[in-house]
């Protein structure tokens, strides 16, 4: 028999900011707050009813997601107007479609049936990942609690394959909100592996059940989207938990500058067709390409600045002419025109590797480029890549070593390459190196004949001796 239980409602008030942004262009991330109270309606042995109202304070949003924690062993059983899902005490509602969106100053509610009793009352109330407060705080600075290397801008977003966040929190879970429906991402506690999130959208992913200590947490985004941009929206603590200090940024760091054999393009794929075993997507992840492997052995902090199908000058089978992979170096953000990353200045890598020249001389060229001959071909290239490195030059400093690198033995791309370090030695510049890997037993089981995983794995340790010959400045 249900009884009404008015006197002992218990109200909660708060507020919160989230970071929601269109995926595409960059647009200016909406700070948002709300006002969350709760209420039992209903109780009855061993179970009662209960109501949350959300009320939208700031800027209009397209979506929500409401957690919380139960404190008493407490099973949501029946949920409407939202959709519930429970791990242990965390609690996370979802909006259904006719309530997503929240224009300022408008509520949703949601009531549930709950097996359990009603008090302890639910505790740690956030909307998107950011906990209720009762104000309307400034946007949070998600860069402030996690470190990374890449080319993230201030509001979070990001394009270039294998940018990867890292942070530390103390407790028996973890929270990652994001806001991504292009790209996969892997998900590493402690440095291991929980978690492949396929194109995950606007969510906050939780990681609970771990043991109630100190612990490390890395999101790293596996694929490709030169076409739209992801958004990191920070680490939350599961309850009781807190998020610490951001871990220290690595002395050394390494820029991987190519196209899709340095970006880890089909490198998870045991077969050339990936038609029928996910795609490419799929079976892509820069987290264990040649660049990023090498890296992390020498305990180094790395960017995989990598653009399948671009070249030096030409594109793969003369493709989009007029542009390049130089049109889009410069860029944080791939897709928005005129884009320039803006170095937070603790990015000063004392080595960077350039492999651009397989899309250019890959394909042959055709009636109507702007190139007649393949002589013509080498020598642009050749004139490009020299402005290249004078670029890089200019950037990072006289004491970075730049390396030039070749996955063939030999051909128009290797003599080419191996001219242009010539020249540059010739010029005065020693720390302009050349590496060719075209010797390694290289299987080519990756999509589309690229690197497989083991080739990837090859090359790195190759690399990583070939680094170990040589005079760096870390």
């Amino acid at each position: 028999m249900y009884r009404t239980k008015s006197a002992a409602a218990a109200v909660l008030t708060a507020a919160l900011t989230a970071a929601l942004t269109t995926i595409g262009a960059p647009q200016a991330s909406a700070a948002t707050g709300c006002r969350v109270s709760y209420q039992v309606t209903n109780e009855w042995q061993g179970g009662f009813i209960a109501s949350v109202d959300v009320t939208n304070l700031g800027d209009p949003i397209s979506g929500w997601q409401l957690t919380w924690s139960f404190g008493g062993g407490q099973t949501v059983t029946q949920m409407w107007n939202g959709t519930v899902h429970q791990t242990g005490a965390q609690v996370s509602v979802d909006n259904v479609n006719y309530n997503a969106s929240l224009g300022t100053g408008t509520s949703a509610g949601i009531g549930f049936v709950v097996n359990g009793a009603t008090s302890p009352a639910p505790t740690g109330f956030a909307l998107n990942g950011t906990a209720c407060t009762g104000a309307t705080p400034p946007p949070q600075d998600v860069l402030a609690q996690a470190h990374t290397a890449g080319r993230v801008t201030k509001n979070g977003q990001y394009t270039w394959p294998g940018v990867y966040f890292e942070g530390r929190f103390r407790g028996t879970g973890v929270g990652i909100v994001l806001n991504d429906a292009n790209n996969d991402y892997d998900v590493q506690i402690d440095g291991t592996t929980t978690a492949s999130l396929v194109t995950p959208g606007k969510t906050t992913y939780w990681v609970n059940g771990l043991s109630n200590a100190e612990h490390r947490v890395r999101l790293v985004k596996r694929t490709e989207s030169p076409w739209a941009a992801g958004e990191f929206g920070g680490f939350v603590a599961a309850n009781g938990g807190a998020i610490l200090a951001k871990p220290a940024a690595r002395a050394r760091q390494i820029e991987f500058i190519g196209d899709s054999l340095t970006a880890g393009y089909g490198n998870l794929s045991t077969t050339r067709d990936c038609s029928s075993n996910g795609g490419v997507n799929r079976n892509t992840n820069t987290d264990i390409s040649f660049g990023a492997l090498a890296a992390r052995s020498l305990n180094a902090d790395y960017q995989v600045n990598a653009f399948s199908g671009r070249g030096m000058v030409r594109n793969y089978n003369g493709g989009e002419p007029g542009t390049s992979y130089r049109t889009y170096y410069d860029r944080a953000l791939l897709n928005v025109d005129g884009d320039v990353w803006q170095n937070p200045g603790t990015w000063h890598p004392q080595v960077v590797l350039v492999g651009l020249g397989t899309n250019d001389f890959s394909t042959a060229l055709k009636p109507g480029e702007q190139w007649p001959t393949t002589d013509s071909l080498v020598a642009a290239y050749k004139s490009a890549y020299q402005g290249f490195l004078d670029k890089l030059r200019t950037r990072y400093g006289a004491g970075t070593t730049i390396i030039v690198d070749v996955p063939q033995a030999s051909g128009t791309f290797a003599d080419a390459a191996r001219q242009v370090v010539q020249d540059r030695t010739n010029s005065g510049d020693s720390r302009v190196r050349y590496f060719n890997f075209g010797d390694l037993p290289l299987d080519l089981l990756g999509c589309d004949w690229h690197f497989s995983a083991r080739d990837h794995r090859l090359i790195a340790g190759k690399l990583t001796d070939y680094l170990s010959t040589l005079s760096l400045n870390w």
